[in-house]
């Protein structure tokens, strides 16, 4: 039975995130950017009433998981914005994110919006190719607008994808 459970795939839910989810959020992002927020920042921006997000729940664990990922964005005057969304390493790959920005634009579009915008490091190949599969085109650049850790700079690209 031990060996079923450990070669197990994962299943999860997606749920809208709650207050009490920003600790676990912070956690997750911190290990997927150099320049982690922090739960008092997601705190705050989820109170926000333009201020939305998801998180996703393994439900075929036994033992509980730490956060497998999650998504906030923002959603004012027609226009919606990933602010950010981060999958665990171990996990990427297994299509969460992708289903992560799907309830993000189901939502925004829920609340109105017509298009949506994001900004992906340049060198983050794999964001980029989901985001294209989703529909986003490249509309913009911010060069210089990402520290990595070892300090050097790298350029913003602007993503935009109509939802009507």
């Amino acid at each position: 039975m031990l060996e079923a459970y450990l070669t197990l795939k994962p299943e999860f839910e997606i749920i809208a995130m709650e207050r009490e989810d920003c600790r676990d959020v912070a956690l997750l992002h911190g290990e997927r950017f150099a320049r982690p927020w922090g739960d008092g920042e997601f705190h705050s921006l989820l109170s926000q009433e333009t201020v939305f997000g998801f998180v996703a729940r393994q439900t075929n664990a036994i033992l509980k998981k730490p956060l497998p990922g999650f998504i906030l964005a923002r959603q004012v005057a027609g226009e919606a914005e990933i602010l950010t969304i981060a999958v665990q390493a171990k996990v990427a790959r297994a299509g969460l994110g992708w289903r992560l920005m799907q309830a993000a634009m189901r939502e925004a579009r829920a609340r109105g919006g017509e298009s949506m915008f994001l900004e992906v490091d340049s060198g983050n190949t794999a964001a980029l190719g989901l985001y294209r599969k989703l529909g986003f085109e490249k509309v913009g650049e911010r060069q210089g607008y990402y520290r990595q850790e070892n300090g050097a700079l790298s350029t913003a690209l602007v993503m935009k994808r109509v939802l009507r």
